[in-house]
């Protein structure tokens, strides 16, 4: 008797689970397959100012510098480089290109901000030198996807609207870790772009983020996490995004890519840092993250164990029932972010979530260091 107790213990845990995955899939995720923008009925353009913060950044900047610069942009724009303590030779390579690209406005920064940590101080310093009220943000080891990225990133804005999230996609290189860094890439995406639809936009990447000016200012900056290492784009979206002031860009033309790391160690490390801040979310986000994360960690152990101890076709059936919804609700985001070729490899990935948060979850409980 105790034995069919857990199984049916099991088999409840496991249909249970399921639905938590599925609400997640057609509730949220479902919203980015069929997002389509809303017609204009005019189009407007805005002067916009890119920031941009490097620190001994000088073969990235030589790199991807021009990609920023040569945009095909017809309103007026700015390129903002904040040029940290570089010991490098970020400054004569800032000096050659402002001769040819007038737009070009360099910050040089030579004190360190004891006080405060991470990047933000050069972020701000960047935004506050700003002429432009629309600020569009990125890194220097980032480049524009196509000449049309400044255009469409603020084509975001419309009325009521202060912050636009876009894509920071990584190239495509030969080897399976760089398939697991798009994958972790494009399913995060997936996540924030479809809760920001949802009305509970929650983060953006820096390498690739749009807010206004008075946003910033009205905020007090960074005022609230400048003691934290890390957070200049994930917390204080976290903090000033709201379902009123929020927008999107779903489009590959608007993406930035950059360069993966190379190794699992330097992406391991990359990672262990990002999570560190995830602490610091507001309440109903955590809990959500959370339970889809949890969700996704126990639905395989409990689908082999129901097999095993239960009805093997029945754990079958459900699978498959989650993976056809998966199937649906990943094809068109993947497809419309430049992501298509991972298409084939879901299941698998699908799978490796399992070691993924078994490998990062102890991040959330790290200190982080104070560096960028």
């Amino acid at each position: 008797m105790p034995l069919i107790h857990w199984e049916n213990i099991l088999f409840y845990l496991l249909i249970a689970t399921t639905v938590v995955q599925l609400f997640y899939y057609l509730y949220f995720f479902a919203r980015l397959s069929f997002f389509k923008p809303a017609q204009k009925t005019q189009s407007q353009t805005h002067p916009v100012s890119v920031i941009i913060c490097a620190r001994d950044e000088d073969e990235n900047l030589a790199r991807n510098l021009p990609g920023v610069l040569v945009q095909q942009y017809h309103t007026s724009y700015e390129v903002v480089v904040v040029n940290d303590n570089s010991l490098d030779d970020s400054k004569y390579i800032l000096e050659e290109l402002r001769k040819t690209f007038k737009n070009l406005h360099i910050v040089e920064l030579t004190q360190e901000a004891k006080l405060i940590a991470g990047k933000k101080y050069p972020l701000s310093i960047g935004i506050r030198e700003a002429k432009h009220e629309v600020l569009l943000l990125t890194d220097a080891d980032c480049v524009p996807a196509t000449e049309n990225w400044i255009d469409k990133m603020q084509d975001g804005y419309t009325s009521g609207i202060d912050l636009v999230i876009g894509y920071g996609a990584y190239h495509k290189l030969p080897g399976f870790l760089n398939k697991l860094i798009r994958f972790e890439t494009v399913h995060s995406a997936i996540q924030y772009f479809s809760y920001a639809l949802a009305g509970l936009p929650y983060m953006g990447v820096g390498r690739n983020l749009s807010y206004k000016k008075s946003l910033f200012l009205n905020n007090k900056g960074f005022s609230s996490i400048n003691h934290l290492p890390g957070g200049d784009d994930d917390l204080f979206i976290n903090k000033v995004a709201t379902k009123h002031n929020t927008a999107i860009i779903f489009d590959a033309e608007a993406s930035t890519l950059s360069v993966p790391k190379k190794t699992w160690k330097e992406w391991r490390k990359q990672k262990r840092r990002h999570y560190t801040t995830a602490k610091y979310y507001k309440p109903v986000h955590k809990f959500l993250l959370s339970l889809y994360a949890g969700s996704q960690f126990i639905f395989y152990p409990l689908a082999a164990a129901t097999a095993i101890w239960f009805d093997w076709r029945i754990a079958a059936a459900i699978i498959g029932l989650r993976f056809i919804s998966q199937l649906f609700v990943f094809y068109k985001p993947m497809k419309k972010l430049g992501e298509s070729d991972l298409f084939g490899w879901l299941l698998f990935f699908d799978l490796w979530l399992f070691f993924y948060y078994l490998l990062f979850a102890p991040s959330l409980f790290r200190k982080a260091k104070k560096t960028w």
